[in-house]
């Protein structure tokens, strides 16, 4: 494929050094345009620019500093203030140091001076080309900082539009466990039998469980998360609502601030249901009775405990236990990758999980201890 001759602009009043400089250049393959003026070398960029053409447009300028009318400074000054303008490399017969620094600072590209002979040619053709090279790598610089820009805000755009389908998705499904929790809350008051009232009832406190968790995400402004110290009073406020009489008047909640990911909430919801649960129907035979729950943090582990003051190892097995709620406890326990032991200290029954903060990539060993 062949690459197009490129256009160098010299702006210089001299016309016999113009001449040495086209014959010098296109021997160099360069195509040599000359204004004689500083007012007719903006012009040339100013058409070449309002054209936008890539043939007959001006690649590099080379320009004097000393010409009539407009001086060099004042035209790269004029130069630079056109968008896309070509690179220049200022060019003068001057000795002055001073007005190097000032074109560079302007602007310029390079800088070298002249004689009339000619013999700076060759400098001006390793200028323009490396002039050149610069413009061309400003250029992908500036087309690879737009692709990234560009690419920043799509991925913004995606990801807002994600996380709304996210909060619908779990808006929806927040509802309809929801109903579902309801219709079970219906079938169990209208249960004329106490131990489908009781299964149902138990249903109801599961489904609920995993219901929160999807209405924090739904309102929560990281989706990602949930605190388990909001998650656990709205879930212990359910229980209160649907506990049989008034028998979850005594329900207490302490809990630190403490962010986990919305699965491992889930099965902590789920155990803080099925013990509370448990507590409920055997530690106060005789009534009422204080359950409280606990979450603090240990360093790395969590500790969530679930305590009640009553009949402790001294309650009665009941014969219509089906060890449902052992079952499930122990089968979130291995998902959190915790251990559940029973504190033996205690006179009632405080049952005690330890648990990481993130998931362990090695499980322990996990027991459950319920009634």
């Amino acid at each position: 494929m062949n690459q197009r001759t490129p256009t160098l602009l010299y702006i210089d009043d001299d016309g016999a050094l113009a001449r040495l400089v086209d014959r010098g250049l296109t021997r160099r393959g360069f195509r040599v345009v000359h204004a004689a003026s500083g007012e007719e070398g903006l012009e040339h960029i100013r058409r070449a620019a309002a054209l936008n053409s890539t043939e007959g447009g001006i690649d590099v300028v080379a320009l004097d500093q000393y010409m009539p009318g407009l001086d060099g400074l004042e035209t790269l000054e004029q130069i630079m203030a056109i968008p896309d303008a070509p690179p220049v490399v200022f060019v003068t017969a001057s000795q002055d140091s001073s007005i190097a620094v000032t074109a560079l600072k302007a602007g310029a590209a390079d800088y070298l001076v002249k004689d009339v002979q000619g013999d700076f040619i060759p400098l001006l053709h390793v200028a323009a080309e490396g002039a050149l090279r610069q413009a061309e790598l400003q250029r992908a610089r500036e087309e690879a900082e737009a692709e990234i820009h560009a690419s920043r805000d799509r991925y913004a755009a995606l990801a807002a539009e994600r996380e709304l389908l996210l909060r619908e998705v779990n808006h929806r499904v927040g509802n309809s466990l929801q109903i579902i929790a309801s219709l079970l809350h219906l079938q169990a008051s209208s249960a004329a039998q106490d131990e489908v009232k009781a299964a149902l009832t138990n249903a109801m406190g599961r489904v609920a469980a995993v219901a929160q968790v999807h209405r924090r995400l739904y309102t929560s402004q990281d989706l990602k998360s949930v605190v388990l110290n909001q998650y656990l009073d709205s879930l212990l406020e359910d229980l209160r609502r649907s506990a049989e009489g008034n028998r979850m008047s005594r329900l207490t909640l302490k809990a630190e601030p403490i962010e986990i990911d919305p699965d491992r909430a889930v099965a902590v919801g789920i155990i803080v249901n099925e013990l509370v649960m448990n507590a409920v129907k055997y530690a106060y035979p005789d009534g009422a009775g204080p359950i409280h729950v606990e979450l603090i943090s240990q360093g790395d582990d969590l500790l969530l405990s679930i305590t009640d003051d009553g009949v402790g190892d001294n309650a009665k097995a009941d014969p219509r236990s089906t060890g449902m709620g052992q079952r499930i406890v122990a089968a979130m326990a291995t998902k959190l990758d915790a251990t559940v032991e029973r504190d033996p200290t205690h006179s009632g029954t405080r049952i005690v999980l330890k648990f990481g903060r993130m998931p362990a990539s090695v499980g322990k060993t996990s027991t459950a201890a319920t009634g």
